[in-house]
């Protein structure tokens, strides 16, 4: 696939993970071409998969995969890793191509007869979104219950976002009366504890003194990474890596985590701090 591009083909090989330092057996080769935990994982199985489902239709219209081909298709082929759509007519010879070149094919997860469809985790009917919105934590009784108190605020963003605004007035009732009234309406981006509204916006009390910008009084999620320090050769290529990351994010600007070389990883303790911050 790649032997006609080699500027591609040579980008790709400096990207692979040709071998695994693997504990107990020391270096071991690996014969995946772009095995699991790869960044190239997606985009080779996009690729593969994708010139599978145009070799599939081409089949079944007894034709060769052409630019015309495929430009008569597009829109129609939808290739995120091994999530695939594909027009309904050409399901079965799609499905013998692919188990043609060694791949097996879920049946009982695939979906072309009838009206229900499901990708990449969402579900749809008809062409509406079905997608249940599932409450993961129980609802917590404390404000002590920092995580299970984030969980339900996503959650009931969720069900606004759906359109159950029965369901999430009720959840604010809930949210109110743990946050002692702080619960705001923000912008999805906001680092605040609130409500999302398609409505309003935002909404804040108070300008910056120094910025003039807007603020709102709520809680935050505070959470410490555990501690895990690095320090030599690691410590120059994290710093060096994270620079160039933030140079590209944000235009020159330093590392903001000035304590990254001690703490990093999943935090292990979440809470929630009351504070004057942006609603958007």
């Amino acid at each position: 696939m790649l032997a006609q591009y080699p500027w591609l083909s040579q980008a790709v090989q400096a990207t692979r993970s040709t071998r695994a330092d693997v504990e107990g057996f020391g270096i071991q080769p690996l014969s995946k071409f772009a095995s699991m935990g790869s960044a190239l994982t997606f985009p080779i199985e996009s690729l593969v998969f994708s010139t599978l489902v145009f070799m599939g239709i081409a089949r079944e219209l007894k034709k060769p995969v052409t630019p015309a081909l495929i430009k008569r298709y597009r829109g129609d082929v939808r290739v995120f890793g091994d999530d695939i759509i594909c027009p309904v007519d050409f399901v079965p010879s799609v499905i013998e191509t692919l188990e043609l070149f060694g791949f097996l094919v879920n049946r009982a997860k695939s979906f072309w007869t009838g009206k229900f469809r499901e990708s990449c985790g969402e579900d749809y009917y008809n062409g509406c979104d079905v997608s249940i919105t599932r409450i993961r934590r129980v609802i917590p009784t404390s404000q002590t219950q920092a995580e299970e108190i984030v969980s339900l605020v996503a959650t009931r963003n969720l069900f606004y976002m759906k359109g159950l605004w029965a369901t999430a007035s009720y959840l604010d009732k809930k949210i109110v009366a743990l946050l002692k009234g702080h619960y705001p309406i923000v912008a999805e981006t906001s680092p605040v504890l609130g409500r999302h509204s398609l409505v309003f916006g935002y909404e804040y009390s108070r300008i910056h003194s120094d910025y003039h910008s807007p603020l709102v009084k709520g809680y935050v999620v505070q959470a410490k990474a555990p501690r895990n320090s690095v320090s030599g050769i690691g410590a120059l290529a994290k710093c060096l890596i994270s620079m160039e990351h933030d140079r590209f994010m944000d235009g020159d600007l330093p590392n903001s985590l000035s304590d990254h070389l001690q703490f990093s990883g999943r935090p292990v303790a979440v809470n929630i701090k009351l504070r004057w911050t942006s609603p958007f």
